[in-house]
């Protein structure tokens, strides 16, 4: 039997190896766990993850030479440790004997004087220690040292309240169900549930919930009547705007919240989700089954034509593959996973993705990009380059109150109990 430290070592150290996901393997982990743990399991594994870069300056300044990379497991259990230490409430001795056994438990005796050393002497010195990083950039901002230049460089207005942010904590928001419930009604089954809740300002079916709950305490969730989706990505609908007989492409449509925001927008339309792996499709499928939705899934790379019908579609959402930095409040291992180099990378694929399929959008018709990306090289520049690249191809801004217009597109950033960052942008395909 392995304690809840141990489990949160487990799924902690696969991304120190630059393996996995925390959703996957903290997944893996909660299978293993007593139901009185779960919620203990997911503060220490998020918690950890979240405070990594700080974290690990910690250790290094405790320790007098690196932990082996074969000794990922000690290594995990020391971040697990330390995060307990600094920001939780649990007693000292409790944290660290408890960290301490889980070395046992996960075969690893023969460093636990080493772990016990260390978190003993953090305990004793934490103030000192804490005080002697506080000039450091990564301790301050609690990020890695490239994302914060990067940010600095290309958002010198934003880039500190975009770092505080990522440290919090997302907020739990839905997304009504507008064929069959309104908003204000829901909003009163949550009152009357005692669940506080608040209408969010952008889209007119997201709420805000004062504090996550559980989706199986949620008032009609499982028969369909709302969604667990960020406001931010709520937007996508209306800037698609389905209309009556329309033929959409969702591209890249896992898990499909868009999708069936889209079905649940305007019901009279066909729409094709282009997935390329068959596992995140299946979320799809649920998806559509709980809210009595229908679609065509496509398993198939949006960066390839070989799937295509030659029918071309009157609209085409891109939700393309990204660095994610704009919702590591909700996945803080990117803060772990993600490398500098990625973004060059990401950005190439999208514009593959985007030279494929703008052949496939009618003429006159209506392609949204769009991204959870805050790196202009991602949105922006790249919307810029394939403008430049296709004579057809026309830019239309978006003329809203949320996020910040740009030359191509809006920017949203993560807001203090709001929404994450994002990015869309419109491009109309010339009529001749």
């Amino acid at each position: 039997m392995i304690n809840v430290r141990g489990l949160a070592a487990l799924a902690i150290a696969p991304l120190l190896n630059d393996k996995g996901s925390l959703t996957q393997t903290l997944g893996d982990s909660l299978k293993r766990c007593d139901d009185k743990d779960r919620s203990l399991l997911k503060q220490l594994c998020y918690g950890t993850a979240r405070n990594q870069p700080k974290l690990q300056l910690i250790s290094e300044a405790l320790l007098e030479r690196p932990i082996r990379k074969s000794d990922v497991h000690i290594h995990a259990l020391l971040l697990v440790g330390l995060y307990q230490l600094l920001e939780m409430r649990i007693p000292a001795h409790a944290a660290i004997s408890e960290t301490v056994e889980a070395a046992h438990q996960l075969d690893a005796q023969r460093t636990t004087g080493l772990l016990n050393a260390v978190l003993r002497r953090f305990s004793r010195e934490k103030d000192q220690i804490i005080e002697s990083l506080y000039d450091n950039t990564i301790f301050l901002y609690n990020h890695p040292i490239w994302f914060i230049e990067k940010l600095k460089h290309n958002w010198p207005e934003y880039w500190q309240e975009i770092l505080i942010q990522n440290n919090q904590q997302a907020p739990m928001t839905l997304r009504v169900n507008q064929r069959s419930v309104s908003r204000e009604t829901y909003l009163q089954s949550l009152e009357e549930a005692g669940i506080a809740a608040e209408q969010c300002a952008h889209s007119k079916q997201a709420i805000m919930l004062s504090a996550a709950v559980d989706v199986t305490e949620l008032p009609g969730f499982s028969e369909g009547d709302i969604s667990v989706q960020d406001e931010a990505a709520q937007l996508s609908a209306a800037l698609i705007d389905p209309q009556n007989g329309e033929r959409i492409l969702d591209a890249c449509a896992a898990p499909g919240g868009k999708l069936c925001h889209l079905l649940e927008s305007n019901p009279n339309i066909s729409v094709d989700a282009l997935e390329i792996s068959s596992t995140r499709a299946e979320r799809i499928t649920d998806n559509l089954t709980r809210l009595n939705l229908e679609a065509n899934i496509l398993i198939a790379d949006a960066s390839t034509d070989t799937w295509w019908d030659n029918n071309p579609y009157d609209k085409i959402l891109v939700d393309a593959p990204c660095s994610a930095t704009g919702v590591i409040r909700r996945n803080p291992d990117i803060k772990i996973l993600r490398k500098a180099e990625e973004i060059h990378a990401l950005s190439n694929l999208q514009l593959k993705i985007l030279n494929n399929l703008w052949h496939m959008l009618k003429r006159g018709g209506t392609l949204v990009y769009a991204t959870c990306s805050i790196f202009p090289q991602e949105n922006e520049r790249l919307i810029e380059r394939f403008i430049k690249e296709h004579s057809d191809a026309n830019h239309t801004p978006i003329k809203a109150k949320w996020g910040v217009e740009r030359p191509f597109g809006r920017q949203l950033f993560p807001q203090p109990n709001g929404h994450d960052g994002f990015y869309y942008a419109i491009l109309k395909k010339a009529d001749d």
